[in-house]
């Protein structure tokens, strides 16, 4: 895809990501407000393997299109390998159907590869069908039952 650069996240983007996650219309988000969101950011430097991603369009002055997040987790199980999972991933909805998300998978796939994972997992909305369906054109495959406990208090 011309034009279109992944590259980690910084500071600096966090408004334009926290405006990708408000897009997903089949499965809305409540997004953070930006001090917020900050206070969020510095936490991921206490994760050794979590990185957020971007993907910029120099064709736009390298506006932020597409972002992903991508945790690489050590196991003591699968002998030592680690895995990974992929999470939060949003493409601007004007520019979904141009590759932008395929793009995003493959960069998560290699970044998965070259850290010796053993799977790439990944979540979506069951409400989500056009995302399952781009996520099994890509060779995902539906695997086991997840289950969610979405309040802990």
């Amino acid at each position: 895809m011309s034009g279109i650069t992944l590259r980690e996240a910084v500071e600096a983007d966090l408004d334009d990501v926290l405006a990708l996650y408000a897009t997903i219309e089949d499965s809305p988000q409540d997004v953070l407000a930006l001090p917020q969101a900050r206070a969020v950011w510095g936490q991921f430097a206490h994760y050794p393997s979590y990185r957020l991603w971007v993907a910029v369009d120099a064709a736009a002055r390298d506006a932020v299109v597409g972002t992903y997040a991508l945790l690489v987790m050590h196991n003591l199980a699968h002998r030592g390998a680690p895995s990974a999972i992929v999470e939060d991933v949003v493409v601007a909805p004007a520019r979904q159907g141009h590759g932008i998300g395929r793009q995003m998978m493959a960069h998560a796939m290699e970044r998965a590869r070259e850290a010796g994972c053993y799977k790439l997992a990944l979540s979506s909305n069951a409400r989500r069908t056009g995302a399952h369906a781009f996520y099994e054109s890509l060779g995902f495959a539906r695997h086991g039952i997840s289950f969610v406990m979405d309040t802990l208090t």
